[in-house]
């Protein structure tokens, strides 16, 4: 699918506003969803960036170039604003890429492999940020349903990337972690591991000594978005001191969520 035709709308007939989603076309389309993520990253929840990040006033890093940009845009009355991106890096970028970006945390081999032998490829999704205004169920489906169309046309087997926890104290976070890692593991074939170094064992309360609805209330929205479509849970957490986060992996095999992740997202298209 060509960007232009990765298009969708939502209206506020009270308001007059609208929302879109699309693909980046230029460095400036980019550019905008870097503004976002260092507003959101860096300014809102202080995480330390690179020189250059800091100098431009952009989240910057060597995977953007070799990879496509979702952008949520809202067109308010100084025109367009980005106001959601996911970065969306496939397998066929890693050539020219050198690899994908979580893993400088988790142990990608297994999902490798699985790719390998099903002849269908990983699409990581990373670097996921939605303006304060904006954070809602209507801009979430807007990112998810892009996602959609994007998986379609690119014979996406598996997505998978890293989801955060705020802060860096894992113990913080033990029900909500013992909680992934007692019920949403993923299958030995595609259970990442968070590499040794900044790893910690999400096993750290015993089954039965914790309440699953308050750690499952305890989990960060964007968890709680994939679980809602059948995401699973590499093994182990990685402590991002960076950004100031826990991280797990969420894993995502397309045909595992596809009902019910096209219940929820999918939408007719509309060309631009």
């Amino acid at each position: 699918m060509g960007a232009d035709q990765l298009w969708r709308h939502d209206r506020e007939a009270a308001r007059g506003q609208r929302i879109q989603v699309r693909l980046a076309r230029s460095p400036d389309d980019v550019h905008a969803a870097q503004r976002l993520r260092f507003d959101i990253f860096h300014q809102e929840m202080g995480a330390t960036l690179s020189e250059q990040a800091m100098s431009e006033g952009l989240d910057v890093d060597p995977y953007d170039a070799h990879a496509d940009h979702l952008l949520v845009e809202h067109e308010g009355e100084n025109g367009l604003e980005v106001v959601g991106t996911y970065r969306l890096l496939r397998q066929a970028a890693i050539p020219a890429a050198g690899s994908f970006y979580s893993a400088a945390e988790f142990d990608l081999s297994p999902l490798i492999d699985h790719a390998r032998v099903s002849g269908r490829p990983l699409l990581e999704l990373g670097r996921s940020c939605v303006a304060p205004k904006f954070r809602d169920s209507r801009t979430i489906q807007l990112l998810w349903r892009g996602i959609a169309d994007y998986l379609e046309t690119h014979g996406i087997g598996t997505m998978f990337g890293c989801a955060s926890f705020y802060g860096t104290d894992p113990v913080r976070h033990a029900a909500a972690l013992s909680y992934l890692h007692h019920n949403l593991l993923a299958p030995p074939h595609l259970r990442a591991r968070a590499l040794s170094g900044s790893a910690v064992d999400m096993n750290m309360l015993p089954i039965g000594s914790y309440d699953h609805g308050a750690a499952i209330r305890a989990l960060p929205p964007l968890v709680k978005g994939y679980l809602r479509v059948g995401a699973t849970i590499g093994e182990g957490a990685f402590i991002d001191h960076a950004f100031g986060a826990v991280d797990v992996l969420v894993v995502m095999p397309v045909d595992a969520i596809a009902a019910r992740y096209s219940d929820r997202f999918s939408a007719p298209r509309i060309a631009a």
